[in-house]
């Protein structure tokens, strides 16, 4: 009889653990689909296909859970060790590379309890409202100015020009902070480009466009303007003036180098023929 019911006890303790770790992921799941929608979205979907990156819909069974964690807690260190499968996902979805979300490991461990749990029809009715956010009708001259910041932001957002460079915008093109942005709509799709543009998920950008976000209607200038583009090219005259302000900064080096270094060889001439002087002389020599 003690036996019966020590086994009965642990089956009982074992049961309250079960239901406590059950309720310890409940609990992590619905962080974890706010940081999704937060965060996510704009690359991926759950059962809708893929997007800028992968189909996210059975991924834990895909990929062990630690990786998971380890991917989605730095995927640029995992890139940058050489991930077998972070390298093969790069090469896949067009040299793309996942951005740092700088997420904490409590927030990583809330967004993977969320991809492992079992889809429910909240998250699949959820998925597919925020699957292709519809745009309204955009113009390109619109969203040129907007890009280069002869028109300004309703919200007071930065330029795009001030990070970004584009053919079709000037001379030089813009910025270097961010990437050249002339090939964006090609490599992220009609679909990824508007979820970009609706939930701008990199971590240097969301800080301020968190604060100042674009409307729908300068999204869709934006994206109207990003998918032309890609056939604008760089006017010849363009290059022209690209290579010209390299050679001019070239030869501006080169002629401060040269003058650097002549005027330190004429100041060591001059004082070893000073020394030389010195040592010859011989009321110099018999002065010491």
């Amino acid at each position: 009889m003690r036996t019966c019911a020590r086994f009965l006890a642990v089956l009982v303790a074992a049961g309250a653990i079960g239901r406590g770790e059950a309720a310890a992921l409940t609990q992590q799941v619905e962080p974890g689909e706010a940081l999704f929608q937060q965060k996510c979205v704009a690359c991926h979907t759950i059962g809708q296909g893929d997007r800028v990156g992968p189909d996210l819909a059975g991924v834990h069974l895909r990929r062990d859970h630690a990786w998971l964690i380890r991917w989605i807690s730095a995927p640029d260190q995992m890139l940058a060790r050489g991930d077998p499968v972070a390298k093969a996902l790069l090469r896949k979805y067009r040299n793309l590379p996942m951005p740092n979300q700088g997420l904490t490991s409590d927030q990583v461990a809330a967004v993977v309890a969320y991809l492992e749990a079992p889809p429910t029809g909240h998250q699949a009715a959820e998925q597919a409202a925020v699957a292709v956010p519809a745009l309204p009708p955009g113009n390109a001259s619109v969203g040129k100015a907007l890009f280069s910041g002869t028109r300004r932001f309703q919200n007071a957002g930065p330029a795009c020009l001030a990070c970004h460079s584009i053919a079709g915008i000037g001379a030089l093109g813009g910025g270097a902070l961010g990437p050249d942005l002339t090939l964006a709509a090609t490599n992220l799709g009609a679909a990824g480009l508007a979820s970009v543009l609706v939930s701008i998920p990199y971590p240097t950008m969301s800080p301020i466009f968190g604060r100042r976000p674009l409307t729908p209607e300068e999204q869709a200038h934006l994206a109207a303007f990003l998918q032309e583009a890609p056939l604008s090219g760089r006017s010849p005259r363009a290059v022209g003036l690209l290579s010209g302000a390299a050679l001019v900064a070239m030869l501006a080096l080169f002629g401060l180098a040269h003058l650097s270094w002549r005027g330190r060889l004429t100041t060591v001439r001059r004082r070893m023929v000073e020394s030389g002087r010195s040592g010859s002389d011989p009321k110099r020599v018999s002065s010491r």
